[in-house]
């Protein structure tokens, strides 16, 4: 039986039932990354080409559509939404968007934040402040400006120091995200977590995933965060943490500067069993799992009707569908092709 089926509900319910989402294996989906756009002004190498073909604009949903497909979540128990990219930054008028979700605040929605690059944030940190955002993830792989500009290809390490400058100015609480890769920042992870700490900021240290048309070198840069670890404390004290996010990191309490570290491990150490998220992409594709192919077309439903009754139904039917796990680690042995579908379209 299906629990969120409208037909095993009480026939007097109105529809949409505001029964929480939860998939075949009785996990509640209660947070949601959604990807505003798939544009961003860096070329990260773990998660875009170089030469980047976009999505026609028409494609994307508008603002006003993205906020009720977020109401819609809600109204059916998540708690918490992540705004993402591409760069979620350089859409234009995203602000909208903010101040609307800002409303449900506190009546459902327990947290808004996003994950950026950070280049925007001196603009963008006092507004976000306002919205009610408290805590932001700043993604941001080497604290050497020349290794900087040849990980993202664009950025300009410059203006992003001169952001979490901003945020943290504007009262804003900066998680740093740090994904590592052999070869380029592997001897940083000691340098990047002493001056995260050194700043109040907490650090969390990602793999690499095989992702998009660039995925062979991401199983080639792969490092596993057992090594990062390794590295950490042959200078620091990790305790495990009792602090839970509830999102995919293990975290360790660092008993030399007072922090906390994180590792996101999709490949060494799968957190699937208690995966929590699912993720919106810009047009409006509900992706059950990062590591695999499926997904849902919201927009059609969302646009079929201005009640919200397909949506849900929509909502039923792909939920109830979400995997166990993802494929990464077959994708990195080469048992299976790597997914060609970027990272920054589905919320990187």
């Amino acid at each position: 039986m299906r629990p969120n089926d409208p037909e095993n509900q009480s026939p007097n319910a109105a529809f949409p039932a505001r029964t929480p989402l939860v998939d075949a294996f009785a996990r509640r989906v209660d947070y949601i990354r959604v990807s505003v756009t798939d544009r961003c002004d860096f070329r990260c190498v773990y998660c875009m080409s170089e030469n980047m073909h976009f999505l026609p604009k028409s494609d994307l949903l508008t603002l006003e559509e993205l906020e009720r497909l977020c109401a819609a979540f809600i109204a059916r128990g998540v708690g918490k939404i992540r705004l993402t990219g591409g760069e979620p930054l350089v859409r234009r008028n995203v602000m909208q968007l903010f101040r609307g979700l800002s409303r449900h605040l506190g009546a459902g929605l327990n947290e808004l934040t996003l994950t950026t690059n950070g280049a925007q944030l001196a603009r963008f940190a006092g507004e976000l402040a306002d919205c009610g955002v408290r805590r932001i993830n700043v993604s941001l792989d080497t604290l050497d400006a020349e290794k900087f500009r040849t990980i993202t290809r664009w950025g300009d390490h410059a203006r992003v120091m001169a952001g979490i400058d901003a945020a943290q100015k504007a009262g804003l609480r900066v998680k740093i995200n740090c994904v590592a890769l052999k070869g380029a920042n592997d001897g940083e992870f000691l340098g990047l977590t002493e001056w995260a700490h050194g700043r109040g900021m907490e650090i969390s240290f990602i793999e690499a995933m095989p992702l998009g048309e660039d995925a062979a070198q991401n199983i080639e840069n792969f490092l596993p965060l057992d090594e990062v670890a390794a590295a950490l404390s042959r200078k620091l004290t990790l305790t495990p943490s009792a602090f839970a996010s509830g999102g995919p990191a293990r975290y360790f309490d660092v008993s030399e500067t007072g922090g906390r570290v994180g590792f996101i491990t999709p490949l060494s150490h799968d957190f699937c069993d208690s995966c929590n998220r699912v993720r919106v992409t810009c047009t409006g594709m509900l992706y059950l799992c990062l590591g695999q192919e499926d997904k849902a077309d919201l927009r059609a439903p969302l646009r079929a009707s201005p009640d919200d009754a397909k949506l849900h139904a929509a909502l039923d039917e792909a939920i109830f569908r979400k995997p166990r796990g993802h494929d990464f680690v077959a994708q990195k042995a080469g048992r299976m092709a790597p997914a060609r579908r970027p990272m920054s379209l589905t919320g990187g």
